[in-house]
């Protein structure tokens, strides 16, 4: 008894305080239940990929800057030190592409009997290549030239020919001291000639062609070549190298429509601005599917660009980490702005953006026009009705924004495909206009930390890691590369104008010692070459040396090697076709 009446005390408190915790209990469960309420569904914040989606950017917050994370982001690009608009030593640098006298004249070496006509694969860039690798190949063979039929079968569906896109009259009379090129085969006994098809292999060279083609035109006199891209060589001779660039450079012009409209892009881009960037963005569904990228959008991620990679049977699913580190990654359009406000670039600047549909669509957008708001595209400055003759045709879309790229004071890519690589080429040959690639193998590392550093060291970074990758003269080593980005052999130096402005710079230097830094930087050719440790790995072996390989491995016994099936008929893209417009 004595024990019970010792414990009814603590039992009698006990029961009076049961009911304040069930009170505390109730108002947590209901707090919960309304914050729940309140919080995105976990479905929405897989909408666009970790590196997609962008932290919180506030614009102002009492002072003049953008703050992003862990770093402040200026407004303005502060970069007192250098031009951004010009590359260093441009005036010392021309493209030079005549035949010498030694390039004996069409007439004399073309043989009558011998019409070589080309079947173009890919979209409009990837074709182009196609076409001025045609014309060297017709040289070589010493035969007439079919002007190339254009692809109307794989993924762009595309139904325009030759001369919708190209000055098809000015394309044979520009080239006709070089190769002999008539519109359409003649008939044979009365009827259309059917040329026997054929493959060659990629990167083929002069030997690959004599040896595997000029017997068939032998015994055939008319050859037709399918899914011609990328099937001659980067190692040719100066002479051939340099009819390329008078093919690339010249007789390549586009029709009167696409250029009037594609100037007019232009013009209104001028009116807004003394200067303007335009922006291959490269960031749609379809770039990033065939990548094999990861962007940590999760299980939704996964399923959407799993979907559209199955268009490629053959398409290999790779390490997306190592894909990443290899460089291989398009950036965000975050990591894009970023990059351009660290090389200088402020927020007063105008963008234009050459891109289709982008993966997230604005929210995947917002990070970057934040940092540049002044941002357009071809959709925005033309009207509907004005776009509506080139609106049902890819490749004609695609050249208007190729000709405001081309006329941009600053072109940035997002990636090495097709469009980037002809753009780079021509934009070195016409005077070495500033060309950015992201160097992003080394990027990827500085994106993923960024938030543990400071904006000046964030900008020193970029900028160490950008030299080699911004278009400037002799950043590239000759012969590296594919020659359509990196035409030396069709890039000349002016000496004596260089050494005169050394000489200058020398008696400036006299006088102002501050002044001679600055001179000197524009007078020297810059150590800014790229390395090939940061080089994305894209490059094919040339005929000779997969020849090679294959002997070495007992693959090969000299004779003949199926690289394609002449036969096939498939519809299904090739993969290089992804990474062109």
């Amino acid at each position: 008894m004595s024990f019970q009446r010792r414990r009814y005390p603590y039992y009698n408190r006990l029961r009076r305080l049961l009911p304040l915790v069930f009170a505390v209990s109730l108002s947590l469960l209901v707090l919960f239940a309304f914050l729940s309420f309140l919080a995105p569904h976990p479905g929405d914040s897989d909408r666009l990929p970790p590196r997609v989606r962008h932290t919180s950017i506030n614009i102002g917050g009492g002072s003049d800057s953008i703050k992003s994370a862990a770093f402040r982001v200026p407004r303005d690009g502060g970069r007192p030190d250098r031009d951004v608009w010009r590359s260093r030593n441009a005036e010392f640098f021309y493209g030079c592409s005549n035949a010498s006298t030694k390039f004996p004249n069409a007439k004399a070496v073309t043989r009558n009997d011998r019409y070589l006509a080309i079947a173009t694969s890919g979209g409009l860039n990837q074709q182009r290549t196609g076409i001025v690798d045609a014309v060297v190949a017709a040289r070589i063979l010493n035969a007439t030239l079919v002007v190339p039929k254009l692809d109307q079968k794989s993924y762009w569906k595309d139904a325009s020919d030759f001369s919708h896109i190209f000055d098809v009259d000015w394309f044979v009379s520009f080239l006709s001291e070089d190769v002999r090129i008539i519109k359409q085969l003649p008939q044979k006994g009365g009827r259309p000639w059917s040329p026997s098809r054929m493959r060659v292999p990629r990167k083929c060279n002069e030997r690959c062609y004599i040896n595997r083609v000029l017997p068939v035109l032998h015994k055939r006199h008319a050859v037709q070549l399918n899914k011609f891209d990328y099937r001659l060589s980067n190692k040719l001779s100066d002479e051939l190298q340099k009819l390329r660039c008078r093919v690339n450079y010249h007789a390549l012009k586009f029709t009167d429509p696409i250029l009037k409209m594609g100037n007019e892009l232009v013009r209104r881009m001028r009116l807004r601005s003394k200067h303007f960037i335009a922006l291959h963005l490269r960031f749609e569904p379809d770039m990033l599917a065939f990548s094999g990228c990861y962007y940590g959008g999760g299980d939704k991620e996964r399923r959407e660009l799993a979907a559209i990679r199955r268009r490629w049977k053959t398409l290999h699913i790779n390490n997306p980490e190592k894909q990443r580190r290899q460089g291989r990654c398009p950036l965000t359009p975050e990591e894009v702005g970023l990059m351009l406000r660290a090389l200088g670039y402020g927020s007063d600047v105008y963008i234009y953006v050459a891109s289709g549909e982008v993966y997230g669509g604005e929210e995947s957008l917002a990070p970057l026009k934040a940092l540049f708001p002044h941002f357009y595209s071809k959709d925005t400055i033309a009207t509907k009705e004005e776009l509506e003759p080139f609106a049902s045709y890819s490749s004609r879309m695609a050249a208007l924004d190729f000709l405001v790229c081309d006329e941009s004071d600053v072109f940035v890519t997002n990636n090495n495909g097709n469009m980037a690589k002809i753009l780079a080429g021509r934009r070195r040959y016409f005077g070495h206009k500033p060309t950015v690639r992201p160097n992003a193998k080394k990027l990827y590392r500085l994106f993923l930390n960024k938030e543990n550093t400071t904006w000046e060291e964030f900008t020193s970074r970029v900028r160490s890691f950008q030299r080699g990758f911004m278009g400037e003269p002799k950043e590239v080593r000759a012969g590296r590369g594919e020659f359509h980005e990196n035409p030396s052999t069709c890039i000349c130096e002016d000496t004596e104008a260089k050494a005169k402005a050394q000489i200058e710079s020398r008696k400036l230097g006299k006088k102002n010692k501050s002044t001679n830094k600055d001179a000197a930087a524009a007078v020297t050719v810059p150590n800014d070459v790229q390395s090939e440790e940061d080089e994305p790995d894209w490059s094919e072996p040339d005929y000779e040396e997969e020849q090679s390989d294959l002997q070495d491995r007992g693959l090969y016994n000299g004779t003949s090697l199926d690289y394609d099936d002449p036969s096939s008929t498939s519809d299904e893209p090739e993969l290089e076709e992804m990474l062109s417009d």
